[in-house]
């Protein structure tokens, strides 16, 4: 019976967080604000990369913000009352942002939703992250290559500076999103990426 339980609460957590990760803000914002479909402008991505594009920098901003405001909130309610299943409910935030059920599973790339998620389970590798991506952008000028920069240095971060075995986690997300920049990768093997401008 207790076994039962758990796997009801396990479930109920589940879709709790991928709801809330599944909030498509960039999609919500440009619709709302703009009258436009953030799909049929550059990439199609709902993410603020893809907002930025539409020339509102405000509304990029705000969704960058409430993509990464999405992910801390259920995160953190778990840590707080069910810490046994936070790395489970930090993946369902991300999943939820990635594959939104609302748009056919096809979502954004994770980034900032990853953000909210690194600041939830260690604050530091969550500032770490913003540096290394800012620090990548200012030279290179490419958000993507920002992204998996710095996606990519986590793992690696966790294991040889805080000697966490939650590297293998932060692995995994790392694959998807390398996943989710697969076209932007071939962009930039080509040298026919888009820069990108946030100021």
């Amino acid at each position: 019976m207790e076994n039962l339980f758990n796997i009801k609460e396990l479930f109920y957590i589940i879709i709790f967080c991928y709801i809330l990760g599944s909030i498509p803000f960039g999609f919500l914002l440009t619709k709302f604000f703009l009258s436009k479909d953030i799909r049929k402008i550059g990439s199609g991505n709902i993410g603020a990369t893809n907002v930025l594009r539409t020339g509102n920098k405000i509304i990029g901003f705000v969704t960058l913000l409430l993509d990464i405001i999405k992910a801390i909130i259920p995160v953190m309610i778990i840590k707080i009352y069910f810490e046994d299943y936070l790395y489970i409910s930090a993946l369902s935030v991300f999943l939820g942002h990635v594959f939104p059920v609302w748009l056919k599973f096809k979502g954004g790339k994770g980034v900032a939703t990853y953000v909210g998620i690194l600041f939830c389970l260690n604050i530091y590798l969550g500032f770490l992250f913003g540096i290394i991506w800012f620090i990548i952008l200012i030279i290179f000028k490419y958000s993507s290559l920002s992204s998996l920069v710095a996606s990519l240095s986590i793992p690696f971060i966790s294991y040889h500076i805080f000697e966490n075995e939650n590297y293998f986690f932060f692995g995994i997300i790392f694959v998807l999103i390398f996943y989710n920049h697969r076209d932007n990768i071939k962009r930039l093997k080509n040298r026919e990426e888009n820069k990108t401008k946030i100021y």
